[in-house]
């Protein structure tokens, strides 16, 4: 365990900023929109300070013989991206692709600064408050206990310790919970079958929504990819079932490459699996013609970003009023607290 965590100190210290890998994309796709080679494009990004250690990973990778996303992988760019160039080996389309990545991986450091500037103020006030309650507990209250002892004001004390500690159990059990929780999964899921990891997500009620959505909109944006190339079905069901990058899709490409040699329709077998939205076996059964078929997951593909879009706001409006709510809690104990007791004592003047 002690040598997975260096290990992973070691990869997070030598990956590039997510500012950095977004230039490296946004830079790279420019290059290659304007007729470079992909490694006379590469050398070029080498003209950057910040830019030469990815680009001379990647570069080095390249001339071993190694694919794209395998070289991106090496450089340390974010799974999401190197995720969307493994189809880069089936479509040859490495332009388009870097696009895809720049767009995706645009909305995702968005999302994450939109909610670290909604949660910070909040968690500040919220450590503050903490802090406030363990020192009511630990110094005021005691004061209070001997001050007010023999009186009803002392009942009134011991309840507010008591609410005092059990918060403190409370949030101390949360955190544990949550940091076992995190690294129980980063060792087990490699240990699981995607099976059992997709009844584990599955179970989580928000999150699974989320989940279902990107599974749909992955698998219905990669397989637009691959149909325009040409393939039939069972081919970009057998190329989505060999990439590692998303374990779901590839468990679920799987179970439908084993399935249509049975003789079982797509339709059906989409319509079967928890993690795909409905609407995806409705396009299949839809759609005979491969033209039509590529257009609709076109535009399903661009409804579920927008949808994912959406939600993701919708649950950032929320965030925010929890966390006043709790805090306006932590204010109003505080203070029923501190003046309760002096309340008590002046009613038995």
């Amino acid at each position: 365990m002690v040598i997975y965590l260096r290990r992973l100190l070691t990869i997070r210290k030598e990956k590039p900023a997510n500012e950095i890998q977004l230039r490296f994309l946004q830079r790279l796709h420019r290059l290659l929109a304007n007729g470079y080679p992909l490694l006379s494009a590469l050398e070029i990004m080498k003209w950057d300070n910040q830019l030469i250690r990815p680009a001379t990973r990647i570069i080095t990778c390249l001339k071993n013989g190694s694919t794209v996303d395998h070289a991106f992988e090496e450089g340390l760019f974010h799974h999401t991206i190197t995720s969307y160039l493994y189809f880069v080996r089936s479509n040859g389309d490495l332009e388009g692709s870097i696009k895809k990545c720049i767009e995706m991986y645009e909305h995702r450091m968005n999302y994450t600064k939109k909610f670290q500037q909604i949660a910070r103020y909040p968690l500040i006030l919220f450590v503050i408050f903490s802090l406030l309650l363990y020192f009511i507990k630990q110094s005021v209250l005691p004061s209070f206990a001997e001050i007010f002892q023999n009186t009803d004001a002392s009942a009134t004390i011991r309840i507010s310790i008591n609410i005092i500690d059990f918060l403190g159990a409370l949030g101390i059990l949360i955190i544990a919970v949550t940091l076992a929780g995190f690294i129980m999964w980063r060792f087990m899921k490699h240990k699981m079958d995607s099976e059992r990891q997709i009844q584990l997500l599955s179970t989580i009620p928000i999150y699974r929504k989320f989940l279902r959505l990107q599974t749909s909109f992955l698998f219905a944006m990669h397989f637009n990819t691959l149909l325009k190339t040409g393939m039939s079905f069972k081919e970009i069901l057998h190329q989505m079932a060999k990439q590692q990058k998303l374990p779901i899709i590839a468990h679920y490409s799987r179970l439908m490459t084993a399935e249509l040699t049975k003789g079982l329709h797509i339709t059906y077998l989409l319509s079967q699996f928890t993690l795909f939205e409905k609407q995806l076996a409705a396009i299949f059964q839809k759609n005979t013609d491969t033209d039509a078929l590529e257009k609709d997951l076109s535009v399903y593909a661009e409804l579920l970003m927008e949808e994912i879009q959406r939600k993701i706001i919708r649950l950032f409006t929320y965030i925010q009023p929890v966390f006043f709510l709790i805090l306006a809690s932590f204010i109003i104990f505080i203070y029923i607290t501190l003046m309760w007791p002096m309340f008590e004592l002046i009613n038995t003047i």
